[in-house]
Formats: C-alpha cells, structure tokens, sequence
C-alpha cells in the first residue's frame, strides 16, 4: 500500500502506455523495414576523399592541431587576465623548487630540471587543450627516467671508460645524453600514437592499476632521496628489486649519517608539512596558497650560504647552475635501440596521467579535450624540448590542483609559470648554487604524501571489487619489486587477463515476467517475478565468443535444467533396456512353447478331464503371454516439461565463429529433445555478424530471433498452444 500511495503521489511514475501490434521476428520485421541505398566506396574514392583539400577542412585540421588560434581571440582579458596571472605565479613558485627536485630523481644536475619546468610548459600552451593541467617534471616520470639513465650509464663504467679527471661530471654528461634521448623518443611516440588517432591506448590502463603502479612508485621515489635527506654516499640501483638494494645501502652505511644534512631536512619536512595542512584548512579563506616549497627553498639556501654548510659540515649542495639557456643540440640517436621499450613505457604513462588529470577538470570545468590532440601536445613538448636538454615531462598532480584553485582560467597561466622559471635561468639561478640537497629531498618527500595516501585503496577496493583490488596489488608489488618498467607491463598483462577473466565468468540468470507488464528480471532476486509455464528465459551479462562458449553452454544446461545430451543418453539407455526385455521375453515363449509341445497330449487330457476346453483358440491358463507388436515399438520416453527456451541477447556485444557455431548447436541439440530454441533482443551488428558467419540456413532461419524477449515469450505460447491475457 505504500509504494502504491507513492506511486499516486508522483504522476510521472504513474504514466501508462499502450502499444498494440504484431509479434515481431526478425524475419517479419525486416520484411516490413526498407533499408536505405548506400554505395560503397572504393578504396580509391575513400584515399581521395582524405587527400581533398577544401579551405574548410583545412582551416578544422589548423586548429585542432593549433588549439591556441582558436581560443585566444576570443580570450576575455578582463574578466580571466587576473586570476591567469595569480595562478600562474603560483604555479611558477611551485614550479622552481619542484624542477630542481625532480631533477636528482632524473639522475642529471638540477639545472636540467629547470630546463624541464621551462620548454616543455611553453610549448603547451600552443598545442594543449586543456586549460588547467600543469606539464613538467613529475616524480614517477623522473624517476623512470633515472632509472634507465642510472642502467645505461652506471658509475663502474663512467670510471673505467673515461680518463676525465672529474668523475662526476662524465657521468653526468652521459646520463643527461640518456635522460634526453629518452625524452625525444617517448616524444615521437607520442606523435605517432596521435596522429594514427591512437588516444585511446590510455584506457588499458585503468584506475586502480595507475594508482597501484603510481604507489609503488612513490616508495621507489621516497627510498631513492633517503641518502640525499641523510647525506649518505651511496650507489643508485635500477631494474628489479631496486628498491631492496637502496635500502640495504642506506641502511649499512646508517652511521655515516650527516647530522647537519639530517637536521636541516628535517626541519624543513616540518615546515612542508606545517604549510600543507594550513592551505588544507584553510583553502577556503586564503587568496592563494602559502607557497611553502619556494619559501624553504629561499631558507634553506640563506642558511647554507650563510653557515657555508658544504665546506663546514660537508653538506652537499646543488652547485652550478649555468646562467642563460643552452643552445640547441641533437639528441644521441644511437641510444635508441637501447631504450626503445623504456620509451614506450614512458610515453604511455605520462599520457594517461595528463589525460586523466585533464578529464577531470574538464568535467569540471564543463568543456571538453581531445585525447588525440593531447597525446600530440606531449609529444611536441617531450621531441622539441629533447633539442634543448630537457628530460621527459608530463601532467603534474600537485601543480595542476594549484593552478586550477588560485583562479587559472586558460593555458595563460602555464605560460606565465614558465616566463618565471625563464627569468630564473637568465637571471638569478646562481643564487640557488647553495641549496642543500637535502632540502630538495625533503620537497620530494613532502609531495609522496597525496601518492602514499592511495594505500587507503585497499580498504576501498576490498569493499567494492575484489578484481579491481587484486589489479591494484599485482601493480603495486609487481613495480615496486621488478622496477617501474617491468612492472608496468605485468600491471597490463594482469589487468587484461582480468577482462577475459570476467568475460569467462560472467553471470548466468534466469528470468521471469513482472506481471501484467513486458518487463522481465532476474527471478531469483525478486519475489514478484514468475516464469511461465514451459518456458525458460536464459541470460547472460556477456559476448558469446571462443573463450566462453563452452562455459556457456553448460551455465544453460545448469541454470534451465534441461541437459539434451542426458536426456538423449537416458532415451538410448531406455531403447536398449527395454530391447533386452523384448529379446528375454521372446527366449522365454520360445521354451516355454517348445515345453508345451512336449507335454501338449497330457495337458489335454488333464484339460478335458476336468471340463476345462480351449477358449477361442487358446488355453485359459498356460503360463505363456504373447507379446504384443506394439511392444516391440514401446520403449519408455524420457521428456522434459520445457517446451521453449528464450536466449536472451542484450548484453552480446560481439560473436566469433566459434560462438555461433556453439549458438547452432545449441538450437539443434535442444530441438532433438522437443525444446524450441529462440533468440531476444539480437542487436543489428550481431545480426549482421551471424549472417557473415553463415549462420543462418534451412533448419536455423530468422524466424527464431525476435525483437524482444516479450515477443518471444507470445510466440512460444502461441506455438505450444498456451491461453494468454495480456
């Protein structure tokens, strides 16, 4: 009564309609529908189709591939010049101490991070289309980058192949010739994934993998800049368990501890984290957020020139900083076969951070991005910038939840953050000659804090899918033991044998009318529902295709509970059975006739001595029973009290060879039994593919598909004979 009452008080859900027309198959159907005429094209049309060139379409291919022409025209200078110019300072701060940082994570001096924070974000303004994410150094990017630059150039060879009097410096020459070489192929790749239109490679990896592969690069990242935060002198590991071995470095050399370099990256941890939690708070009433990383950075560096921590105390600092940009140079393309797959993993990676990151603000936002065109934008900001020494880049998290809460409306507010990162590398970048590594280990640390954070997935996933939680642990412990690279691809690969996993294992269901309606559901999950009397309604939430045609079949023969094969087997059984009765019984009435024949005179004699004489022929009593020739054809029938089964197609997106082939089976094996097989809600490509598969023939035709499983069901009972009211 009450849903009923609340169905009276909202006439919307109280709307009824009445539709009156034929049963449809899809052979009456189609007969009744005329297609429309198309001519296909050839090949040759469609290549000069392409290759046409009208002042339309090429001003459409202009701006898609320069989104900048189209937007700043129209660019609103007063109501979104202020906010671009306070986001972009905002941003810019972050972005100095941020580039300096990641640098250490990339294995090259930190004036090639600068670099990095300056090209790169430049460069996107032009080609980008989304206004608000932060391109530059990222701290799982860097770090894979470090750790191919850390394989291919470790210090053993630097040591043994060069005779340069400064070590150091060679090895750092060569890494930087990896970390850029790598950064101009990751960038091709990039460009040819874009212009074959191939954005949607970010959807393989999904959610919980990235967040699962992104925490394990986090503890990748934390280990890496312990020996920086303690001024430990110790060797950087890469490949598999990496991780393992710094920590087994730091902690055998634990007592050659910097007291100095300990305190001062401690103080400033606190500092950090003293900063984050009041622009957490207090978001809402600051103007802009308190820009902590440049202020310990301003600090730190005071103190150390000040105290002349690297001589006094034997802190190591971050030191030269050549002033000015360097001139363009061609990256080592010999390198290439080398990193080739470390590229790709790159490339692929910091696309599907950028373009994750960017759909969120989108749909924030209400505007819209180009997954082709970002993956071209990347690829432009990696390819070029490699020429001026830059390492790859992507979408920075932190930076771009910055730049889109102090007010940055438009890609302006990146350029504005990379002029300042430019007028540190022309200006004043020989102030920061001082700063303590240490200090630049603490701002990396600082920000693992929102990655750490997604241990919490756990506890999430474990509640909502276990499938999604076991992706997000094999990507974690698959990259945190066999190194980002090797650990991706596992990620991948796991999370692929997932899809065929739960395409396997779908969910089978059985379903029944909701009465007085053409609505049907799952009738072990609501009480309402009820099947018809001789009919099954078989569903299953999957395509029907070579890994899960057998499981298929068997779920039906389970879930209806008409097996053909044993019912069959069972009719065989009874034939034979009932055969060896027959032939036993025919061996009996021969003995026992060759017995009368016998004894035929004295069984007379008894007869008409006690006046009992034949009946029409026959004895009234001598023990033998002719068998009656229909016998012979009697045999017990096995049958089954289903008369129509209804496959359910909705949720079948696709059917291979094999998935038809079992579909035909199926119908024919049912059929045998005296079950009529039929097909509901077969969607237009699946038709079209089972037409191509020659699925269709004399004994299968159209007239077992329907257009809806009520259809079906009206069909079935018109067929067996059932009384309907609608």
């Amino acid at each position: 009564m009450e849903h009923a009452q609340e169905h009276e008080a909202c006439p919307e859900q109280t709307q009824r309609y009445c539709v009156e027309r034929p049963i449809y198959n899809q052979e009456l159907l189609q007969g009744q529908l005329h297609r429309r005429q198309r001519t296909p094209q050839t090949l040759k049309q469609k290549i000069a189709h392409s290759c046409r060139c009208t002042s339309k379409k090429a001003k459409s291919h202009l701006y898609s591939f320069l989104p900048i022409l189209k937007w700043l025209p129209r660019y609103p200078v007063k109501e979104y010049l202020l906010g671009d110019i306070i986001s972009g300072v905002s941003t810019g701060v972050m972005q100095l101490p941020q580039g300096l940082a990641y640098a250490l994570l990339a294995a090259v001096p930190p004036v090639f991070g600068l670099y990095s924070s300056f090209y790169p974000v430049f460069l996107y303004t032009f080609f980008g289309t989304s206004k608000h994410i932060s391109i530059g150094t990222f701290a799982v990017v860097s770090m894979m980058v470090g750790g191919v630059a850390v394989r291919e150039v470790p210090d053993e060879m630097i040591s043994l192949d060069y005779n340069s009097t400064n070590v150091t410096d060679a090895r750092d020459t060569k890494r930087v010739q990896v970390a850029v070489t790598l950064a101009f192929l990751s960038g091709i790749i990039q460009l040819c994934l874009g212009f074959l239109r191939f954005g949607f490679v970010a959807i393989y990896l999904t959610e919980p993998l990235v967040r699962g592969f992104t925490t394990a690069a986090a503890v990748h990242v934390f280990t890496s800049q312990l020996k920086y935060f303690l001024g430990i002198k110790t060797s950087r590991y890469s490949g598999p368990l990496s991780v393992v071995y710094s920590i087994a470095a730091v902690l055998s050399n634990i007592t050659m501890t910097n007291i100095a370099a300990l305190i001062v990256g401690s103080t400033c941890i606190v500092l950090l984290l003293i900063g984050k939690e009041i622009n957490d708070r207090f978001k809402k009433k600051l103007p802009v957020p308190i820009p902590m990383e440049i202020i310990v950075v301003i600090i730190g560096t005071g103190v150390s020139a000040g105290m002349n921590l690297n001589k006094s105390y034997k802190v190591d600092v971050v030191g030269n900083i050549p002033q000015g940009l360097r001139a363009p140079t061609v990256p080592e393309i010999q390198l290439i076969p080398a990193i080739f797959v470390d590229a790709l993993a790159i490339a692929i990676v910091g696309f599907s951070m950028a373009v994750s990151m960017a759909k969120i603000f989108a749909l924030k936002h209400g505007y819209t991005i180009d997954g082709n065109q970002e993956l071209i934008a990347l690829g432009i900001c990696n390819s070029v910038g490699s020429f001026f020494q830059t390492f790859s880049v992507t979408c920075s998290m932190s930076r771009s939840l910055v730049q889109e809460s102090t007010g940055g409306r438009t890609q302006i507010a990146g350029a504005l953050s990379s002029i300042m990162v430019l007028l540190v590398l022309v200006a004043v970048g020989y102030l920061f000659e001082p700063l303590p590594q240490t200090v630049l280990a603490a701002i990396v640390m600082v920000n693992l804090k929102g990655m750490f954070k997604q241990f919490g997935d756990v506890t999430h996933f474990w509640r909502t899918s276990k499938i999604e939680l076991a992706i997000w642990v094999v990507a974690f412990v698959a990259s945190l033991f066999l190194g980002l690279d090797y650990g991706l691809l596992t990620a991948v690969t796991f999370a692929m044998i997932t899809v065929i996993y739960r395409t396997q294992s779908p969910q089978y269901r059985i379903l029944g009318q909701i009465p007085d309606t053409d609505i049907y559901c799952d009738v072990e999950e609501y009480e309402e529902v009820k099947e018809y009397p001789g009919i099954k309604i078989f569903q299953a939430n999957t395509s029907l295709y070579f890994a899960n045609s057998e499981s298929y079949a068997s779920a039906l023969k389970k879930k209806t509970g008409v097996d053909p094969c044993a019912i069959l087997a069972a009719r065989r059984k009874a034939q034979k059975r009932h055969a060896r009765e027959i032939k036993a019984a025919n061996e009996h009435r021969k003995k026992a006739v060759l017995k009368l024949t016998n004894d035929v005179e004295a069984s007379v004699k008894h007869e008409i001595a006690n006046d009992d004489l034949p009946v029409n022929g026959k004895f009234a009593d001598s023990g033998v029973q002719a068998v009656s020739p229909d016998e012979h054809e009697h045999f017990v029938e096995t049958k089954t009290n289903i008369r129509s089964l209804i496959l359910d197609f909705t949720p079948v997106n696709f059917v291979d060879s094999v998935g038809a082939k079992t579909l035909k089976s199926i119908i024919k094996e049912y059929k045998e039994v005296g079950v009529c097989v039929c097909i509901a809600c077969c969607s237009g490509p699946v038709m079209n593919e089972l037409t191509r598969l020659n699925f269709f023939d004399k004994a299968v035709t159209r007239e077992l598909l329907f257009h809806s499983i009520h259809d079906a069901v009206l069909a079935c009972q018109v067929k067996d004979g059932s009384a309907f009211t609608d």
